[in-house]
């Protein structure tokens, strides 16, 4: 296994682990766009523009997800 596709195992493992455990803090929700940050890396790193595209899109909105949950809303 060449050192790129260990970097996408680690990628798309810690997004699983991260999606699955969100209900649990919202820092797995960090975690879980950090990740999808790692596989857009990843994706466009083997040439799978596609998904690494994707992958940046998945990033911005579990950011966006966190920085809602970890900034309560003022009424």
């Amino acid at each position: 296994m060449s050192i790129l596709s260990t970097f996408g195992l680690f990628a798309v493992t810690a997004m699983l682990l991260c999606y699955a455990l969100e209900a649990r803090s919202h820092w797995f929700i960090l975690g879980f766009a950090i990740a999808c940050c790692l596989g857009s890396v990843y994706g466009f790193l083997q040439g799978a523009w596609p998904f690494g595209l994707v992958e940046g899109i998945w990033a911005v909105v579990a950011l966006r997800r966190w920085l809602g949950v970890a900034r309560p809303r003022t009424v």
